[in-house]
Formats: structure tokens, sequence, C-alpha cells
């Protein structure tokens, strides 16, 4: 029987080689200069030949989530918008709340995968993160804990081999 879909190994050869970047912190507590998470993933994606465009941080409050999400859509060149920290269960942790209610098209087996991943790392401590992705209009967008450890993580194992391949599903 002849399978007349296009193998997922094609896809990623048909997908664009280079995804403009956005990247976001949320903290409460760290600046740009003290932000070691959003700098290694600045980093990260720049190794895998990917573009940083914007880079951003803001305190973990909805409304400035959503105008700095909104900020980065509005630059055609962004294609991917990374958001690290605000995924905890603390009382100030809404990054979740706030990506889940514009995702239009969620991807349940990122947030899956990077807890399975954790566990191997955290143990049983990888059930408090609430990493989510999905698609925003035609915008991928990735979150992840804060730590260097949780953004290398999800960046080498999941996000970053994988990214052309999702923005181009997601634009196509």
């Amino acid at each position: 029987m002849s399978n007349s879909s296009p193998s997922t190994t094609e896809h990623r050869q048909t997908a664009e080689k280079s995804v403009g970047v956005a990247v976001l912190t949320v903290s409460d507590t760290r600046t740009i200069e003290t932000d070691r998470g959003g700098a290694l993933l600045c980093e990260l994606v720049a190794q895998h030949g990917h573009r940083v465009l914007e880079r951003d941080l803001t305190p973990d409050d909805p409304e400035r989530m959503r105008t700095t999400i909104a900020r980065f859509q509005a630059n055609a060149e962004v294609e991917a918008i990374l958001i690290t920290g605000g995924t905890g269960i603390a009382p100030r942790d809404n990054t979740y709340e706030t990506v889940a209610a514009l995702l239009t098209k969620p991807l349940p087996g990122y947030g899956e995968l990077f807890r399975m991943l954790s566990w191997h790392e955290v143990g049983p401590a990888a059930m408090l993160s609430r990493a989510i992705a999905g698609v925003v209009g035609r915008t991928v967008l990735f979150t992840m804990p804060g730590s260097t450890n949780a953004v290398r993580t999800a960046c080498e194992k999941l996000i970053l081999p994988e990214l052309a391949h999702v923005v181009h599903e997601a634009t196509k």
C-alpha cells in the first residue's frame, strides 16, 4: 500500500532552514543583564542557524505578556516566539494561562515530551512544569521554564531540531 502523503523527512527537506525568532523572558526578578536563561536561549537559537530578531523581558503579568507577544507577531519576520519563565505553579506564574488563551492550535505533545525528558533530570518535580506550545495565528510559540537546564533540554532535544519543520507546517 502506497502512502501518498510526504514523509517527515521530506517535510524537513522542504522547510526553510533559518527561522526568524523572538525571545521573551517572563520574570519579576531578572533583568536583561541577569537573565541567563534568555541569554542561553538566544545563543542556542543562533547556534542552530536561526535568527534572533527580537528579545525582551517582561514581568509575570498577563497583559504585559499579551502586549509583547502581539508586538512580536506584528513583525512579519518573526515566525516563532520562544518564552522562558513563568511556567511553574507559584501564584505569580501566569505564562501558561496567558499563552493557552492565545493558542489557535495547541501542540500538547511538546509539554508531554518536555516533562518526560525533565523526569530524567529532576525526577518527580518535572510534574510542576506547565510548558506549553502551539500556534497563534501563523506564529509558532513555545514556552519553557526559566532555568538554564530547562532551556537547554527544551531547545536541544525538542524545539530546535524541529523548529523549521514546525514553522513550515504552521505557515504552508
